[in-house]
């Protein structure tokens, strides 16, 4: 696929995200490598919905150490019990955050960040393998149709690992 992105405007979030599916799943399909990969979501992600950051946190040397993503500088590890991105891979579940100053332990990688979504993207044995962090700098700005979508595209994640 040409690296060129088609975005809808004037429509839904949910309409953004079914036209983006597709064009994700062309951008990865034929590419092996999974840094590649990674960046290239978190591009399309930033760039179609204008989120203040998006990217991935990799499980390694026992914690969650940051990788791809789009925005400004970011916590470089996070520790397995620490923050939304260690509690949705300790519950290895999603976490949506309408106000990070209520969620505690919350880590203030940013102050200009203010309600949060943490997908994980599992292994295919079951096990986490990273978590897609997606922050805003708007109060509760994430809905169920994010997690439902999000959780789609970490699926996609999980068929190349």
């Amino acid at each position: 696929m040409a690296e060129t992105l088609f975005i809808p405007t004037d429509t839904s979030r949910a309409e953004i995200y079914k036209a983006l599916f597709p064009q994700i799943e062309a951008l990865i399909i034929d590419e092996s490598d999974l840094t590649a990969n990674l960046a290239n979501i978190a591009a399309v992600l930033k760039e179609a919905f204008g989120f203040f950051w998006v990217g991935f946190y990799l499980v390694k040397e026992g914690q969650l150490v940051l990788g791809p993503f789009q925005g400004p500088i970011a916590c470089t590890r996070i520790p397995f019990h620490k923050g939304v991105c260690g509690a949705s891979y300790t519950r290895a579940e999603t976490i949506i955050v309408p106000d990070v100053e209520q969620f505690p332990g919350h880590i203030a990688c940013s102050s200009a960040s203010r309600s949060e979504i943490v997908v994980p993207v599992f292994h295919r044995n079951g096990t986490v393998a990273m978590v897609l962090d997606v922050d805003s700098d708007q109060l509760d700005d994430f809905s169920e149709t994010d997690r439902f979508e999000l959780e789609k595209i970490a699926a996609l994640i999980t068929r190349k690992l």
